[in-house]
């Protein structure tokens, strides 16, 4: 997106520093683990990390490991080993936890052990025992844990960012939110332009995790405005990453998210309507491109999704004219009978017997 101070609109499907386009709440930006009754079955090998806590890597990550007192990202799946019950899902709540290593409260202590072994982007499982988790007690509020439950945890680090001071979300000022937001955005172009997706949507959604929902309820004027100009262009950016991997329906939801703030937004219309063309629903499509050629009518990308759209509903229409033509068109001459010669000698003789028949009654009167 362009600056807050610039007026004119930037087209749909050109690359920027402050936005990336592509043909082609916070959320995962790989493909969401799949959700069955219980934790995922792992065959790669056992790591011991504490007496207490074990590792399997379920997904690679990539680069350095974070430091004592990094603030991590992660999103994460939590289940009681003895019951299989499901506490706790990050990523059904759609908000990564923030978790500053060396600082984390008492009961994520075996999840902060994981953590430290693990890369950015890397998604693993993890053993840990009652006594680095909730403990003897459990806990009988949200979550509710029994006691001493040992937990399975499938985790994935988003991200971290090395602070000398561990400083969290909740401590910083809203300019100095929205300048980590920004870097983060940032570094995702920088990566998006290297053909990096997977890396590039690990800055976007640690960008968004710094502007969540508690924060932008307390924002208003220019600050909000400020926050938005960050935020709405990450979504919009995980977007172009998502129909470039041919999530359309993940591109979907991170367009309405900013249509929802936006309503007349041209880029999320554009790219909104791209991943509704991919999906087949052309009306839909049509309409998204139809309200953002109002707000930029000379742009030529909009104008070109239209007119193929315009050429695939011809193309449909002339298959559905082929195949339907026998039904539509012209009926045929109807083809003369053919006779069986067996019938036509059986007429014959009942002619001749009705001419006989009737040349005898006329001899008896």
């Amino acid at each position: 997106m362009v600056e807050l101070e610039e007026k004119r609109v930037p087209s749909p499907d050109r690359d920027g520093d402050d936005e990336i386009v592509a043909e082609g709440a916070s959320v995962v930006h790989g493909e969401l683990p799949q959700d069955d009754s219980g934790p995922p079955k792992v065959s790669s090998a056992v790591e011991v990390l504490h007496e207490k806590v074990t590792k399997q890597i379920i997904k690679e990550g990539h680069g350095q490991k974070p430091s004592k007192y990094s603030t991590c990202f992660l999103h994460y799946r939590a289940w009681t080993e003895s019951t299989q019950h499901k506490f706790e899902d990050t990523w059904h709540e759609q908000q990564p936890l923030e978790l500053i290593l060396g600082k984390e409260k008492n009961e994520n202590t075996g999840l902060a052990i994981g953590i430290s072994s693990m890369k950015s982007g890397e998604r693993a499982l993890l053993n840990v025992g009652w006594e680095l988790g909730y403990g003897k007690e459990g806990n009988f509020s949200f979550p509710n844990v029994p006691p001493m439950a040992d937990i399975v945890y499938e985790v994935e680090l988003i991200g971290f960012d090395e602070t000398k001071e561990g400083k969290a979300r909740s401590d910083m000022t809203v300019e100095e939110r929205i300048g980590a937001a920004d870097r983060r955005k940032m570094d995702g172009n920088e990566l998006f332009k290297e053909d990096k997706l997977e890396e590039a949507m690990q800055q976007y959604e640690m960008a968004i995790a710094y502007m969540g929902d508690d924060f932008m309820f307390q924002l208003f004027g220019k600050y909000r405005d400020l926050a938005l100009a960050v935020k709405n262009p990450c979504h919009l950016n995980m977007a172009a990453c998502f129909i470039k991997l041919k999530r359309y329906d993940d591109a979907i939801a991170q367009c309405g998210i900013v249509l929802a703030e936006e309503v007349n937004n041209v880029k999320a219309l554009f790219r909104r309507g791209k991943a509704r063309a991919e999906l087949g629903q052309t009306d839909a499509a049509r309409e998204d491109f139809m309200k953002a050629r109002k707000f930029a009518p000379e742009d030529k990308a909009i104008t070109r999704e239209l007119r193929l759209l315009a050429e695939d509903d011809k193309a449909v229409y002339q298959k559905q004219k082929e195949l339907y033509k026998g039904l539509f068109g012209s009926r045929p001459d109807p083809k003369p009978a053919t006779k069986n010669g067996l019938v036509s000698i059986w007429y014959w003789f009942l002619s001749l017997f009705s001419r006989l028949f009737k040349k005898e009654r006329r001899k008896a009167d």
